[in-house]
């Protein structure tokens, strides 16, 4: 069980080396797979390439892209040139980032340690779109915006829960225009995608072309759940986290996060946070530093067919409730945790609990259910409905979502 109010039971694991950091995480298109035992599933490592050295009313400008007709240029057919146009007007906007981080040991006391990803211009102001874990924990950052001129950064607000931060340079450089933002939720598998980045931090806009593969995707990892997400088979490497997924038109999609690879390379499916989800965090992350995340506090186990019957339970599905934090909404509202501690295998475990088995009337299988209802479907100050077994009994309490408090962020 973890602070997230899942039970994931996997031996997932977060391995933080400095060269080519890879974060360990699975994906549950293989979560089947787990019925036949234990594995470890090919690392899907973040794209931040770390490289040693000796180291509230959000405004939302729309903008429709209207493209003139395209001049085939000689040798080249029109989805050809229609991808080089895309390249030539969306590359400038497209930065390679830079983080420094002051790393401290008993032995080699303070040294520093350089990441880099990727990010694009977002407005005229000089913010810039980026990945969380691109920035995550950095003492200073640099911004290159293709000219070997390196320009120091700060960050305006981050948002971990989303893998999305802003950050700010002084001044942009002449002609660089922001992207146009699109909209994630027409998309369709097999249109066109297109990845500019920095891949391995040293080959600066670099551009693949692929399709979206598939769409809201769940991508879990130990520290977080990404929801929604686009697969696309345009090739992603590590370096271009942070970089944008664009469309035919070089509208943004998606903001490239993460990959499934055996080897830590590309192997065609990557994962990008929908432009959508970007466009409603990155306005409040620039006015208020961070995105308040609908809060329950709760967390539990996921009912199974099996846990039913070890714990003697009356539903084979649905929420079982371990812990509350104090002074959550779930706590204040009657909400009832774990009333005994027992042992199921060699597992300690907290029983007698609630169990809840839906939230506005939709039914609930797992605590990713709920966190996932919570964060598309509600906001903070919103009151909900859960519906509960206590003792067998049917109830349903209503409760006023708070605000996730910043340290289980």
């Amino acid at each position: 069980m973890n602070s997230s109010g899942r039970d994931t039971g996997s031996g997932v694991a977060e391995v933080c080396v400095r060269r080519h950091s890879i974060l360990f995480v699975f994906s549950l298109l293989a979560l089947a797979a787990l019925a036949c035992g234990p594995l470890r599933l090919p690392s899907l490592p973040r794209l931040a390439t770390p490289t040693p050295a000796p180291t509230v009313t959000p405004v939302i400008m729309v903008v429709t892209a209207t493209p003139d007709p395209l001049a085939v240029a000689a040798g080249a057919d029109l989805a050809e040139e229609r991808v080089i146009r895309v390249y030539e007007q969306a590359s400038p906007a497209v930065v390679n980032i830079t983080s420094r981080v002051v790393v401290r040991s008993f032995f080699f006391g303070a040294y520093p340690e350089e990441g880099s990803g990727s990010g694009f211009v977002w407005d005229a102001q000089g913010h810039i779109v980026t990945n969380y874990h691109v920035v995550e924990n950095a003492d200073s950052l640099a911004v290159n915006f293709g000219d070997d001129n390196a320009v120091r950064a700060t960050v305006v607000g981050t948002d971990p829960h989303n893998d999305l931060a802003v950050i700010l340079v002084d001044t942009l450089p002449a002609g660089v225009e922001p992207l146009v933002v699109g909209d994630s939720s027409t998309l369709r598998v097999g249109q066109t995608a297109i990845a500019i980045g920095n891949p391995f931090g040293q080959f600066e806009r670099t551009l693949t072309t692929g399709v979206v593969s598939a769409l809201n995707r769940t991508i879990e990892t130990d520290s977080q759940v990404l929801r929604g997400a686009i697969q696309t088979d345009a090739s992603i490497n590590r370096g271009n986290s942070g970089g944008p997924l664009l469309d035919s038109l070089g509208r943004l999609i998606g903001v490239n996060s993460a990959i499934f690879s055996p080897s830590g390379t590309s192997a065609g499916v990557g994962f990008a946070i929908p432009a959508n989800t970007v466009k409603k965090v990155v306005p409040v992350l620039i006015e208020r530093g961070r995105f308040p995340h609908p809060w329950l506090g709760a967390i539990g186990y996921d009912i199974t067919p099996r846990l039913a019957q070890q714990l003697s339970l009356p539903v084979e599905q649905g929420l079982l409730v371990a812990q509350l934090y104090e002074g959550s909404p779930a706590l204040q509202a009657g909400v009832q945790g774990a009333r005994r501690e027992v042992i199921v295998g060699n597992r300690r475990m907290f029983a007698g609990g609630d169990i809840i088995t839906a939230i506005d009337e939709q039914p609930l299988r797992a605590w990713k259910d709920l966190d996932a209802y919570l964060e598309a479907k509600t906001e903070v100050g919103q009151g909900i409905t859960l519906h509960l077994l206590r003792e067998g009994q049917a109830q349903t309490i209503t409760i006023e979502l708070a605000e996730e408090p910043p340290h289980l962020s």
